[in-house]
């Protein structure tokens, strides 16, 4: 979808913010990390980088918990500045893998925020669904996922509204959702803020509303400036949200400590999937050194209850709040869903023409590393990696072989 700032500056925004973010990032290699004194064998340690999401909770607990420990790994997790630092260390080696958003490897691969790179490889999906978009409270009237509300408000007011990476999985959710509203698209501005900036930007008046992972959609509620007006469980039904991605080199030239890596990781998804562990997971991710939020604005959500805000009372959910595991379909990550992110950007209008789908999802999704791992970890594996899937908010179905008919769809 296009809209006022249009697609070279949104990039040309994006990669403002990617200079200022990446200092920030150099900064945090330097002095915001979480190593602890190992004696893993050489050629074990490994950086992982993450963002101060709820959902970097895999990463982070496989830390606290020892799980990469017990594989003789020497984990240092990187707080990192924004998504398009994240990016830009991924691909100069500055970390080895991160928590980043699923479709961060493909937005760089179809040139929508990137150079054309398939360097960047999905090793497994981290978790499904807990996203939101949130508005201020002058939207109030659009209530909870009323789209018809919603472009009233829209076509009236003219938002600013801001995503975390141009093609990343936050845009995806906010510019799908407001092609669902039919809104004129002349009438909306998006850009790019990191996602621990979100409310601190709206309390300030620099945007109307967000799309950013939790807890900062939590955050805007408690601090009464914005409500919650849809999940991304509401838009598609436990879609793939982070992913566990590797730098080339790591994922070739290190591919058994990648593979570690992975196993311990889903070792701790299991552990997240008991509820009973989540006010544990709380507490423990939102320590300074981490997300920095208080561990009651985590966990609310994290158990699936949410308070919307603005007199919107609370809505509960249950198996599809953020989920790390669901018996191995969090987990597993499919060229399907890689092929639908990159339909999506021709039909937002971000591309001109047809992005080579298959090669892009071949050369980025890690399909067999993953089947191996799940096979040495006792994990089924679903079969599903090429199968049609039905997005909920539009019930619209998706044929993984017939990506042109959704690019084309308005």
């Amino acid at each position: 979808m296009e809209n006022n700032l249009g697609r070279r500056q949104l990039l040309r925004l994006a990669g403002s913010a990617a200079v200022a973010a990446s200092l920030g990032s150099a900064l945090a290699a330097c002095g915001t990390s979480n190593s602890t004194p190992s004696s893993s064998k050489p050629g074990r340690k490994v950086k992982l980088g993450f963002i101060a999401l709820t959902d970097c909770a895999p990463l982070v607990m496989a830390k606290e918990l020892g799980y990469f420990a017990e594989r003789d790994l020497d984990v240092e997790l990187i707080k990192q500045a924004s998504w398009p630092a994240t990016r830009d260390n991924l691909l100069n080696g500055q970390i080895d893998a991160a928590h980043a958003l699923f479709s961060l490897p493909l937005s760089v691969a179809a040139k929508v925020a990137g150079t054309g790179s398939t360097d960047l490889k999905i090793a497994m999906v981290l978790n499904n669904n807990g996203q939101a978009i949130t508005l201020k409270k002058d939207f109030a009237d659009a209530g909870y996922g009323n789209l018809g509300a919603a472009r009233e408000l829209l076509e009236k007011k003219a938002p600013t509204l801001a995503m975390t990476f141009p093609g990343g999985t936050h845009d995806t959710w906010l510019r799908y959702w407001l092609k669902a509203t039919k809104a004129n698209p002349s009438k909306v501005k998006i850009v790019p803020i990191p996602p621990p900036q979100m409310v601190a930007n709206m309390k300030v008046g620099n945007m109307d509303g967000y799309c950013v992972g939790e807890p900062w959609n939590a955050v805007a509620v408690q601090q009464d400036i914005g409500f919650t007006h849809i999940t991304t469980q509401d838009i598609w039904q436990h879609h793939p949200e982070k992913a566990l991605v590797a730098g080339a080199r790591f994922a070739t030239q290190k591919k058994d400590v990648l593979a570690d890596v992975m196993g311990a990781v889903l070792k701790a998804a299991k552990w997240l999937d008991d509820l009973d562990n989540r006010a544990k997971a709380a507490t423990t991710i939102g320590a300074a050194q981490y997300v920095k939020a208080p561990p009651k604005d985590i966990e609310g959500r994290l158990l699936g209850t949410y308070e919307l805000g603005a007199d919107l009372g609370e809505k509960k959910f249950s198996g599809d709040q953020m989920m790390f595991f669901r018996n191995g379909e969090t987990s597993a990550p499919r060229r399907a869903h890689a092929i639908w992110f990159l339909s999506q950007y021709q039909r937002f209008g971000l591309l001109n023409e047809a992005p080579p789908y298959a090669k892009i999802a071949d050369e980025i999704i890690l399909r067999d590393l993953y089947e191996e791992v799940a096979s040495k970890e006792g994990i089924d594996v679903p079969g599903d990696d090429m199968s049609p899937f039905r997005v909920k908010l539009d019930s619209t179905m998706f044929d993984p072989k017939k990506p042109e008919e959704e690019a084309k769809r308005r």
